[in-house]
């Protein structure tokens, strides 16, 4: 049996990608609509004349991918 971690964990989920789940891992992680980072993602690319978009492959480096057993999100509340 799996115990969740104690802490939240920044990582690239398998299961809602577009490209590699970096702005999908975000939103999960500050437990808002991914799609809501995609766009904002998307409006600080065009803002910053294209500079937000080289984080996009760096983060894709950094941020690992999710297991494959992780529960789907949102994870279902816990039970004492």
């Amino acid at each position: 049996m799996n115990a969740m971690p104690p802490y939240k964990q920044l990582r690239r989920p398998i299961t809602d990608r577009i490209i590699a789940g970096v702005c999908s891992g975000l939103g999960r992680y500050f437990n808002v609509d991914p799609v809501l980072v995609r766009v904002l993602f998307a409006f600080a690319a065009v803002v910053t004349a294209g500079l937000a978009v080289l984080a996009y492959p760096i983060m894709w480096f950094l941020m690992p991918e999710e297991p494959v057993d992780a529960p789907a999100w949102p994870s279902p509340p816990k039970t004492p």
